[in-house]
């Protein structure tokens, strides 16, 4: 139970069958799961600032698995995205922050990252499973390597990163950080070739 809210606190995504607390079972309740008012965190409920300018993984990778909140605090659910990428993928920070963590957690290796001038708290994405190249309290900018996709402890059926944002305890959509034009493909444009002539030689 300990190691699951310490997984929670960090912001990393369990397994369904350790993110739900069964009926009876040690530990605290949910909040709110007995009437009682769930403290609110001040600026937990802000709106999400696009401020991503790049993609974790690649350019535009397929979204195996769509963010999913969770009704309470321990219940099922999904707290983030899963990206498609193979293993070796660079895994780059998508906004200006800082490193807040860079470890393993539950045998995962997590790097975490704190995004500067998104409010207070501010919020904190996290990845995983990484390899962590980048070190805890290095600052780093949009496109930045912070570690590569290991080959085990991905929770996907193939391999994947999984991509995670909170603000204070709360979980949001991490999709949300990226702005219109990273989230669409535009269609493909063919742009005219200058100084070529048209047609066959004559």
């Amino acid at each position: 139970m300990l190691l699951g809210l310490t997984m929670i606190a960090l912001g990393i995504a369990l397994p369904a069958a350790e993110a739900a607390v069964p009926e009876g079972a040690d530990g605290p309740p949910a909040p709110g799961a007995d009437g009682s008012p769930v403290p609110a965190v001040p600026g937990a409920d802000a709106p999400v600032p696009a401020v991503g300018r790049a993609w974790p993984v690649g350019v535009r990778p397929p979204v195996t698995r769509s963010w999913d909140p969770p009704a309470t605090e321990y219940g099922r659910g999904h707290r983030g995205v899963d990206l498609a990428a193979p293993p070796g993928t660079p895994v780059r920070a998508i906004a200006p922050g800082h490193v807040s963590f860079a470890g393993r957690v539950a045998g995962r290796g997590v790097v975490s990252i704190e995004l500067g001038s998104t409010g207070d708290p501010p919020l904190r994405i996290t990845y995983e499973p990484v390899r962590a190249t980048a070190k805890k309290g290095d600052e780093v900018a949009p496109g930045d390597i912070v570690g590569v996709v290991e080959p085990t402890g991905s929770h996907c059926q193939a391999s994947c990163l999984h991509w995670g944002l909170l603000r204070a305890d709360t979980y949001l959509d991490p999709l949300s950080l990226l702005p219109p034009g990273l989230l669409r493909r535009g269609p493909s444009r063919l742009l005219p070739v200058i100084g070529v002539p048209e047609g066959p030689p004559t």
